[in-house]
């Protein structure tokens, strides 16, 4: 048993920067990086700040796949705008970006 958790948790631990990675670029390919970065303040806040902001909240992840996929009102410069979705409101995208913007 010991011999196969070894080689296990090796590919799960290589198999993650990759997810990592095409989560990224599906925030990318979704104009999310135009106002987020991942550790600093753009137009909009830095995706470790929202992490932070959700950290232990039970409804966190349902929450913010749901905004990222159908939209929501923020404010810019204390103007209130609708926030873009990600492309075609995909909730399956906007719930990989989710996971990864929580995973900071």
């Amino acid at each position: 048993m010991k011999k196969l958790l070894l080689p296990l948790a090796l590919a799960a631990a290589l198999a993650s920067p990759g997810l990592a990675s095409a989560d990224e670029a599906a925030a990318k390919s979704n104009g999310c990086l135009k106002c987020h970065a991942t550790d600093k303040k753009k137009d909009g806040p830095a995706f470790k700040e929202v992490a932070k902001k959700y950290k232990g909240k039970a409804d966190a992840e349902a929450k913010l796949t749901a905004f990222l996929s159908k939209g929501g009102k923020i404010k810019v410069d204390g103007v209130e705008e609708d926030h873009k979705t990600v492309k075609g409101g995909d909730a399956a995208v906007a719930g990989k970006i989710t996971k990864w913007i929580l995973a900071m």
